[in-house]
């Protein structure tokens, strides 16, 4: 019989890791069957901390001038608010009282029992009286 060429592979590190263990999100080189991580940038520390001292500069700028437009809308409504009042203070006060009404009747209306389940409620109970008086 012929005689068949072994093929030559790379054998893995056998003090690697086992069969069933995940892989490392790293760099794979079939070539020379090794796992390896890819090389980090080299910046330092210093720059790091800079790029975020930034970020955070940024962020703190953008707070700051969204309250303060916020506490600029607030008070602008609450101006226009006070002069609608002194202008008109009885179309003000039935409004007040408009609303204050819904508000009432909202309350008083969910509060209430509901009888369409008390009626549905009597349909089953005489339903189940039937059924027992003529067992």
């Amino acid at each position: 019989m012929p005689r068949r060429k072994s093929i030559e592979t790379a054998t893995l590190d056998p003090e690697g890791s086992k069969i069933g263990e995940p892989v490392p999100k790293a760099v794979i080189d079939r070539s020379t069957a090794s796992v390896g991580v890819p090389r980090q940038p080299d910046h330092g520390l210093g720059e790091e901390l800079s790029a975020l001292r930034q970020q955070i500069d940024t962020l703190q700028r953008q707070i700051l001038d969204g309250a303060r437009s916020v506490k600029g809308g607030a008070g602008k409504a609450m101006r226009q608010t006070e002069t609608a009042v002194k202008l008109y203070p009885t179309s003000t006060l039935l409004l007040v009282a408009a609303v204050a009404a819904a508000f009432a009747f909202a309350g008083h209306r969910a509060s209430l029992p509901r009888r369409r389940h008390q009626s549905a409620l009597r349909e089953v109970r005489d339903f189940y009286d039937t059924i027992r008086a003529r067992i």
